[in-house]
């Protein structure tokens, strides 16, 4: 392993078995190109402040930056012998241009020094996050247009309840996964404030100029405290709660597909491309890819927990234990983007079973509560009405007997409130159209949210 940053005060070297369990360059080097970032932004602000000489500034600087260009070219060799990915880039910065190279570290610590990057390596994920989501949204749409006509049952409790638009029913995904959008832009707020500076916890007695290195780096703020800067990781666990939630609703989206692909339900069919066979039954076309969208959300909620669990006995100021948040971040960031990428492909790829569909909206239990507010329009209470169209229920649709087929003289033995044109909101798209209230799956209001959610996107 390369010589430590701090080896010079130990008389024995680390033991093997140390070196390898405190290693963190197999996961940290994906925050190499923030730590060079960061790293060019304080070098120029040593050298403006003459806190090193402005010729091994200007070294420093040109020495990272061919270091930057082999990591955004992918050419970056990493060494996996490195303590960190801080040392990695050290080490090589000193191959490239010296002993100017040691001077780099001068007023910082790796506690501000991580810190820093994994504030920039979020700012970037959530802007992705953001624009795939958004991407989700626009696959969703697309596909609640071209079902604008489709009535399919509505469930409570898994059970048939009322007749709604499928487009209402996509449309209530992007409800959610807008509010998704807008917690991590929040977390986003909290993220951007620029650490660097706080040094191992204290501070520094050296005349640095932690608002130039802000500027360069393009945080909005300054962290106010050197201890809570390197100390607390709170903007990590907002970042996996907001993922956490966003995975919720991604995993009830996947539930929904499972369920109207089946063929007790048979909505929809879902594309060969994202679906596998059975190895013993020739017939199968299995959702796997939604079952394991449903699974992989485990994987997220376990990130949120393995982080939360870690920061919650921790004393103040910086510990080694902070050095494994970064795993479960990762991983988190890494399903997430995953996971809407395939769900963006896979709702471009779904066919409506409409004559499916018809056939089981004439099922008139839909419209109970349609008769109810017909009812109650015509004076009676909602309690009175409620009991009428349950004997209704009793005496017909537990028989298989349609209310619509009651004769004039059978209808007026529930009440003689009912009259012949309740056979005329006895169908789906009478119970859709009915409803009136703002946000209900009425066609006119939905076509409104449509045009809406068009423009917003």
């Amino acid at each position: 392993m390369a010589k430590k940053l701090w080896g010079t005060r130990f008389s024995k070297i680390t033991h093997a078995l140390t070196d390898k369990f405190t290693s963190s360059i197999a996961f940290d080097q994906r925050l190499a190109k923030y730590d060079i970032l960061g790293s060019l932004a304080h070098a120029k602000m040593l050298g403006k402040q003459k806190i090193i000489p402005q010729k091994d500034a200007q070294a420093i600087i040109k020495g990272l930056n061919i270091i930057l260009k082999d990591v955004q070219s992918g050419k970056f060799e990493f060494d996996l012998d490195a303590e960190d990915i801080h040392s990695n880039i050290q080490e090589l910065l000193v191959k490239k241009i010296g002993d100017a190279a040691f001077k780099l570290h001068t007023a910082r610590s790796r506690n501000d020094q991580v810190a820093l990057d994994i504030r920039m390596y979020l700012k970037s994920e959530i802007n992705d996050l953001v624009e795939n989501i958004v991407g989700l949204q626009k696959s969703i749409l697309k596909f609640a247009k071209s079902s604008a006509q489709v009535i399919i049952p509505g469930y409570t409790h898994l059970q048939i309840a009322q007749a709604v638009l499928m487009s209402h029913h996509l449309l209530s995904y992007l409800e959610g996964l807008e509010r998704d959008k807008t917690r991590l832009k929040d977390a986003k707020k909290r993220i951007d404030a620029m650490p660097l500076g706080a040094c191992a916890f204290s501070g520094t007695s050296l005349p640095i100029d932690r608002e130039f290195v802000r500027k360069e780096l393009g945080f909005a703020t300054l962290t106010a405290n050197s201890i809570d800067s390197v100390s607390d990781r709170d903007f990590i666990l907002e970042v996996l709660a907001a993922l956490t939630i966003l995975s919720v609703h991604l995993s009830r989206i996947a539930e929904d597909l499972i369920l109207w692909s089946t063929n007790e339900f048979n909505f929809i069919d879902i594309d060969f491309s994202f679906c596998t066979g059975s190895s013993i039954m020739p017939h199968k076309k299995n959702p796997d890819i939604l079952e394991l969208i449903r699974g992989s959300v485990g994987k997220i909620h376990g990130d949120l927990s393995s982080v939360m669990i870690l920061m919650k006995g921790l004393p103040s100021s910086y510990n080694r234990d902070l050095q494994l948040d970064k795993p479960p971040l990762f991983d988190a960031v890494d399903t997430m983007k995953d996971i809407l990428e395939i769900f963006m492909a896979l709702f471009g790829n779904i066919v409506i079973e409409k004559e499916a569909i018809i056939s089981k909206v004439r099922d008139e239990s839909l419209f109970s509560v349609d008769i109810v507010e017909y009812l109650i329009k015509k004076g009676i209470s909602y309690r009175k009405a409620h009991d009428i169209v349950g004997r209704m229920v009793i005496d017909c649709l537990d028989k298989g007997k349609k209310i619509s087929s009651l004769s004039n003289e059978q209808l007026k033995k529930y009440s003689h409130k009912l009259t012949p044109d309740i056979r005329n909101i006895l169908n789906a798209q009478s119970s859709v159209t009915l409803k009136l209230s703002y946000g209900s799956t009425n066609p006119k209001l939905v076509a409104k949210q449509l045009d809406k959610w068009s423009r917003r996107l």
